[in-house]
């Protein structure tokens, strides 16, 4: 059981190192932390493979990371099998084939590159990659109230909550939350979530036709029923978590220092736990 406990704790803390673009490069380039992640993706515990999964997710959203995470022994296996396994929820397949799209694109990429470049700056405005698949869509809410770590922490057990959310990262600095959910998710589900805390209130955010955003609050009476997601289990209290004070500035730069020490730790407990 401590075993565990220990790969959960180890996970979901390079999930968070992992959601800070200064330490997604430094994550990939260690010897031990891209290969851990790879054998958490064959976990038992689906809480650990799904946390895992987020983890790869933030990775390759650098670039530079794709080809050497392509190429990482394990890595497209482990995808296919968790998008194959039939115990696998939903929403995990899902999160595992748009990371596998994502990576078995990698190389054709440069050759792609100038025709692109229009289609490459829209995405820029994604969290998410993979946008074009019919069976998930992104949702941008803009949430008055999201004002510190500890509503952050709120508002993330209200997403989690939901049956169709696949993952979520926050722009606190704007007071936003990008939401990656399935296509028959209706964004009013999230804004129901978020507004039943009573101390947020979302809002949509929408791209007007001449590039600009507008803010569209969700109709009173649009409330929805938020079918609960039982398939992943609640994510363990994280207080000691380098993600809960990312909305200081100053904690966020000094970041990668203290995330470099955390990886040659993630990597010690790695090797012990899967040397064979």
């Amino acid at each position: 059981m401590s075993a565990e406990v220990d790969a959960l704790t180890v996970v979901n803390q390079l999930r968070d190192l992992a959601a800070d673009p200064l330490n997604r490069r430094a994550i990939v380039e260690d010897q031990g932390c891209l290969p851990g992640l790879i054998l958490f993706l064959d976990h038992p515990n689906p809480q650990v493979v799904y946390s895992a999964l987020l983890a790869v997710r933030y990775l390759a959203e650098c670039r530079a990371n794709r080809e050497k995470m392509k190429g990482e022994l394990g890595m497209m296996l482990s995808l296919q099998n968790v998008m194959q396994k039939s115990t696998s929820p939903g929403e995990t397949k899902l999160l595992a084939s748009e990371i596998y799209e994502i990576l078995q694109s990698a190389g054709k990429e440069e050759a792609e590159n100038a025709e692109a470049a229009a289609a490459s700056c829209r995405r820029k405005a994604q969290f998410f990659l993979g946008s074009n698949n019919k069976k998930a869509k992104t949702v941008v809410l803009h949430i008055d109230g999201l004002d510190d770590s500890t509503r952050r922490s709120l508002c993330e057990e209200a997403l989690l909550k939901i049956r169709g959310v696949i993952s979520f990262t926050f722009q606190m600095a704007v007071k936003r939350c990008v939401v990656r959910i399935r296509s028959d998710l209706r964004a009013e589900a999230l804004g129901t979530a978020i507004n039943s805390t009573k101390v947020m209130m979302a809002q949509q955010v929408v791209k007007t036709e001449d590039g600009g955003e507008l803010i569209v609050p969700f109709q009173e009476d649009s409330a929805v029923v938020v079918e609960e997601n039982t398939d992943i289990p609640d994510y363990l209290p994280e207080d000691e978590s380098p993600s809960q004070e990312q909305d200081k500035a100053v904690t966020r730069v000094g970041s990668i220092t203290d995330g470099m020490g955390w990886l040659s730790t993630a990597a010690n407990f790695l090797s012990r736990s899967f040397y064979w």
